[in-house]
């Protein structure tokens, strides 16, 4: 008797797994009957986009970026998603949902590098990152990133009309690098650490000479090569400075520092000061203020009700 029930136990659960399959089906199409199905959009790709833009000029701009989102994933390759990826582009630029909008412009430069639209799309990556530059006391990676964006717009599309504003913004961009450099700088000046002082204005002079701070940088220069007794190289600082800014303030300060100890300025061409300034068109460019339209033009040209 204690042999039998072992035995009738392990019958019982073959039976069982034995019905596991017509269960199964069974289930599956009871749960099949009750499955609503899914709903398909059936609306043709210039339908959609002629509503996303109705939308947006009655100022619904949610529904219209739906709309935009979905020509892209329903009608990939349509005339339609190319331009929805533009204006996708644009109102997350306008919601400032910066990284999405490099998302999508970048996503365009890829798939349509030779369209008309290319230009302007490569225009809105760089001018995402400029809008998110921070102030000079923290880190300027999205101000490298901006330059580095503004330099593509110049390079492939030097004939559009976004190519001036990108110059512009490279230049703000470049002071606010050569801020963090002068920032650092003075710090270590501060702290009479002057080697690691001098290694930040020297880049300065070296790389961002076309900035307004290249004037502080050499003055800086002067002072910290005086601090150490380096005379020669203080003399050289203040010389380069007084040649290309004689009408500089730090230019004065420089001056007065320099013949306090009864020097003069003077220009030692071996110096790295007079090798590495070079005067390439220091007139600076002001800062650009941002043209809405340019910007509202770009998305919306071609791209009317038809």
């Amino acid at each position: 008797m204690h042999n039998s029930r072992p035995a009738v136990s392990a019958g019982r659960r073959l039976a069982a797994l034995a019905l596991l399959p017509a269960l199964a089906l069974f289930l599956a199409g009871c749960w099949g009957k009750d499955k609503p199905e899914a709903e398909v959009n059936v609306d043709p790709p210039d339908i959609l986009y002629n509503q996303a833009l109705a939308n947006l000029e009655a100022g619904d701009v949610s529904d219209a970026s739906k709309k935009f989102q979905t020509i892209d994933t329903e009608h990939p390759y349509s005339d339609e998603a190319r331009k929805a990826m533009i204006m996708s582009a644009f109102l997350n630029f306008r919601r400032a949902k910066y990284q999405d909008a490099i998302n999508d412009a970048k996503r365009y430069v890829t798939l349509f590098p030779a369209t008309d639209d290319a230009a302007y799309a490569q225009y809105l990556i760089g001018e995402s990152y400029f809008r998110q530059i921070p102030d000079v006391t923290r880190d300027q990676n999205l101000a490298k990133q901006a330059m580095d964006a503004m330099g593509e717009v110049i390079s492939k599309y030097p004939q559009s009309e976004y190519a001036n504003d990108a110059r512009n913004k490279i230049d703000v961009a470049r002071d606010q690098i050569a801020g963090k450099e002068m920032q650092i700088g003075r710090y270590y000046e501060e702290r009479h650490e002057y080697l690691a002082a001098i290694n930040r204005f020297r880049t300065v002079v070296e790389e961002y000479q076309t900035t307004r701070l290249v004037e502080e940088a050499l003055h800086r220069l002067t002072e910290s090569y005086l601090a150490l007794g380096i005379t020669q190289e203080a003399q050289t600082a203040a010389a380069v400075l007084g040649h290309n800014f004689p009408d500089s303030e730090w230019y004065s300060h420089a001056y007065a520092l320099v013949t306090k100890g009864g020097g003069q300025p003077a220009e030692n061409k071996s110096s790295w000061i007079s090798k590495a300034f070079k005067k390439v068109g220091l007139g600076f460019a002001d800062e650009p203020v941002l043209d809405e339209n340019v910007l509202t033009n770009g998305a919306f040209k071609g791209l009317r009700l038809r």
